[in-house]
């Protein structure tokens, strides 16, 4: 009886190691169409957009040489004050969108009603990707020269202005703070019962707690979701056009001026280097976004 019990592993043991070799190589092959479809997609336009960057050609020979001219050129004039401008923008964005959705995001978290959790998931998740036009258009009709908001309270005397830094900034709060709703609730969600219980029996105020307990532990959740804003509201193009057109200098305006060809003779791939310094910007921010991902992920797994 000792021998059969003993052999009756070595009989499954090869069978199963079989299957497991047979089953080991169509691993590579089923992710073999997203690798084709990635590098066809963002590949592709990558190495033309650096292609471009750094070509130029001349006007007289129609001749085409490698140089940084249109890279050093986009960190010149009205370029830099557009990169500066899109940078600013996003960072005060990020900033207020992080303060003003971490209070929301906790809010919907201890709720006892799960229906309004629902509700304003469900609406941030709308909301979070509702820009463009008609975002511009409702702001315009809103809190336009002409809105309807603006003439009721008679924001014009005292100083509103839709299509300025500020105005813009308001609209961007819009679809900003319902993501960073979206990205802070799983880590709120984290936070054990029992961490604010034990702050509690030792003696720890609510403020105290997230002094020193909760706060160092969503610091680096808050930090993601605040680069995870930046990079979205640095990438927004199509609000900006729409509503305040070249009254605010940014990097995606610029960037349009130049495809549409106004631009001197000579810089027509200008727009692709700013596209490069774009991509550069955003490589940054996600350099810091995922260290951050991973170690909020430790603590609150």
């Amino acid at each position: 009886m000792t021998t059969a019990l003993t052999e009756a592993p070595a009989d499954v043991t090869p069978a199963a190691a079989h299957r497991q070799r047979r089953r080991r190589p169509t691993g590579p092959l089923a992710v073999l169409p997203l690798l084709v479809f990635v590098a066809v997609s963002f590949g592709v336009p990558a190495l033309a957009m650096l292609n471009g960057a750094f070509t130029v050609k001349d006007q007289v020979t129609g001749a085409s040489s490698y140089t940084t001219a249109n890279l050093t050129g986009s960190f010149r004039g009205a370029y830099l004050t557009a990169l500066i401008g899109s940078v600013k923008l996003s960072a005060v964005s990020a900033g207020l969108a992080t303060v003003l959705g971490l209070p929301l995001a906790q809010a919907v978290v201890t709720s006892r009603f799960r229906a309004l959790r629902e509700a304003v998931l469900t609406a941030s998740g709308v909301l979070a990707n509702f820009g463009g036009v008609p975002l511009a258009f409702a702001f315009v009709a809103t809190l336009g020269n002409s809105g309807v908001l603006t003439r009721e309270l008679s924001l014009t005397d005292q100083g509103w202005n839709l299509y300025s830094f500020w105005g813009l900034v308001v609209v961007y709060l819009y679809f900003l703070i319902p993501l960073m709703v979206l990205t802070i609730t799983p880590a709120l969600d984290g936070l054990r019962p029992q961490w604010r219980e034990a702050a509690r029996n030792n003696g720890a105020t609510s403020v105290q707690y997230w002094r020193h307990v909760a706060l160092p532990v969503l610091a680096p959740s808050l930090l993601g979701g605040l680069v995870l804003l930046f990079g979205s509201a640095f990438a927004a193009y199509a609000t900006a056009a729409a509503m305040v057109g070249s009254a605010v200098p940014l990097v995606t305006l610029q960037i349009a001026d130049a495809i549409s060809g106004n631009v001197l003779v000579g810089q027509e791939n200008v727009a692709l280097a700013l596209s490069l310094d774009m991509v550069l910007i955003a490589g940054l921010v996600m350099a810091v976004y995922l260290p951050l991902q991973r170690r909020s992920a430790r603590w609150l797994a």
